[in-house]
């Protein structure tokens, strides 16, 4: 029986900083329509991984495909209307615009404006507190209701590939779960695939297909995500509890 199709394949990717090498040959796999968590300790290159792959960083070495496609030399907003949206650390929202303006930033290329139109509905259909805040500032928004507009202003784009980079990052427990069973629905119903970068290791395994942990810039494990739920020796010999 053959493998399911990859939408990410990434063969022996190194990037930098300058001259110091931060990944070191890394090897990843992200089927169609899954939920992959990478998982490891601060320093250990999730961060770096994600902005190489979204086209902030340029590899030293290695390939990435998406698609099928080479992504080599591609720019970012290419990348954005093949269908890959980055959601950084830190979540990016701009301040100064309403929750509506931010969030058709996210649709600004896009040519179907009728399209562009309905996914802004959906977006608000989704997250109810955006829309009854589409006129406030960024800056007047909430922790949580800053991360909703991030993921929100990703999904105006309509992408096959969301990365996802730390969304529980100084969130309440209720709202981390809100995230997660979110990321759950969106991948069961629209079959978004998201590579998921996660400090909180319980809540992304509870939602992930597979998990990638990695250590000092090297993918050291990549396993189905219920094996490192169930299996305690591999979850303290890889993730520490």
């Amino acid at each position: 029986m053959s493998a399911p199709p990859a939408l990410l394949s990434v063969e022996a990717l190194a990037v930098g900083y300058g001259p110091v090498p931060v990944l070191h040959g890394v090897d990843l796999r992200v089927t169609t329509g899954t939920i992959a968590a990478v998982l490891g300790a601060n320093g250990a290159g999730k961060t770096t991984l994600l902005r190489a792959l979204s086209g902030v960083l340029r590899p030293t070495a290695g390939t990435v495909r998406f698609a099928g496609e080479d992504l080599r030399g591609v720019r970012v907003e290419h990348l954005v209307r093949r269908g890959l949206a980055h959601v950084p650390e830190g979540r990016g929202v701009i301040g100064e615009l309403t929750v509506e303006e931010n969030l058709r930033l996210g649709a600004l290329w896009r040519a179907d404006r009728a399209d562009a139109a309905r996914a802004l509905d959906e977006v608000y259909h989704l997250f109810a507190p955006l829309a009854r805040r589409r006129r406030h500032l960024g800056h007047q928004l909430s922790g949580g209701e800053r991360q909703m507009l991030a993921l929100g202003r990703a999904l105006v784009a309509r992408p096959r590939l969301l990365l996802l980079d730390e969304p529980s990052l100084g969130l309440a427990p209720r709202v981390v779960a809100q995230t997660m069973a979110l990321l759950r629905r969106l991948r069961d119903d629209t079959g978004l695939t998201v590579l998921l970068v996660e400090q909180n290791v319980r809540s992304a395994l509870a939602v992930a297909d597979q998990g990638i942990v990695m250590a000092l810039g090297r993918v050291v494990l990549a396993a189905p995500a219920a094996r490192l739920r169930d299996d305690a020796d591999l979850r303290h010999a890889y993730l520490g509890f």
